[in-house]
């Protein structure tokens, strides 16, 4: 005969402690966690920075064109204490000219003397043709009378006439001549030859053209022209920081992607070899 305590059953058994696990596992969430920092700063970093930098800016008019079109957006990095040079594309404000924020290509700076046009139809400066290639095909200066338009429409009068006529304009002192690329549709320092020359002074320029960034088709960097290299001063402007600020935006998105997708991928491993 059994008794009690032979009966009574014993103390449960204590769960088994969980695995841990495999030191290869833990060390690769560490550096996945590594990656994703790195990806996160590179990414918000670059956008920060991009957009401290840069000013987004709206181009109505087709007179930088083929540049720029009418109608992009485009990033302008400030001067600060970078000088503007003959070639460069700015974006400044004149109240002689308007209240509106315009956009061209330097061709002249202070104590320049511009002259339209040689043989060729090429402006020259400091008696030095400058061959333009970012103009049109076939597009230069001097051109016969015709009819185009600054925003599309047709250019009417004294302003039209202006822009076909031979010029020689000397560019004082802390100023700039501009034109645009679109020679044809710009009204720039050309219709405004008889105030200074047709100059804009240099404290109006709030920046430098970097890129096209809208429409998505149109994006490209603005880049450097050596059209005005053969002339001592001041020629166009390195580019600014944006490309690698761009580079590290593209960077630090594909890293957070590669490695957001190895978790799913690593499990995926996982369940195949359990059904093996």
């Amino acid at each position: 005969m059994s008794s009690l305590a032979d009966e009574a059953p014993g103390p449960a058994a204590a769960p088994a402690a969980p695995a841990p696990a495999p030191r290869s596992r833990r060390l690769w969430g560490v550096l996945q966690g590594i990656a994703l920092t790195v990806g996160l700063v590179l990414l918000v970093g670059g956008f920060v920075l991009t957009a401290v930098e840069y000013r987004p800016s709206f181009v109505p008019t087709a007179s930088m064109s083929p540049t720029i079109a009418a109608g992009d957006t485009v990033l302008v990095h400030p001067l600060g204490k970078a000088a503007v040079g003959r070639g460069d594309i700015v974006v400044f404000k004149d109240p002689q000219w308007g209240d509106e924020t315009l956009v061209k290509r330097v061709i002249g700076v202070g104590g320049d003397t511009v002259v339209c046009c040689d043989p060729q139809g090429r402006i020259t400066v400091n008696g030095v043709p400058v061959t333009e290639p970012y103009l049109a095909d076939g597009l230069l200066t001097a051109q016969p009378s015709g009819s185009a338009g600054d925003a599309g429409g047709s250019l009417a009068g004294v302003a039209q006439q202006q822009l076909h006529q031979t010029f020689n304009a000397q560019v004082p002192a802390g100023r700039l001549f501009v034109l645009g690329d679109n020679r044809l549709g710009s009204l720039d320092s050309r219709v405004h030859l008889d105030q200074l020359a047709g100059s804009i002074p240099v404290d109006g320029v709030s920046g430098r053209v970097a890129a096209t960034v809208w429409p998505f088709g149109h994006w490209r960097t603005a880049s450097r022209t050596t059209a005005f290299d053969a002339l001592p001063g001041p020629a166009a402007g390195q580019p600014g920081p944006l490309m690698p600020l761009i580079w590290a935006m593209l960077a630090g998105t594909a890293v957070i992607v590669l490695v957001s997708l190895t978790t799913p991928a690593a499990a995926v491993v996982r369940w195949a070899r359990r059904r093996r």
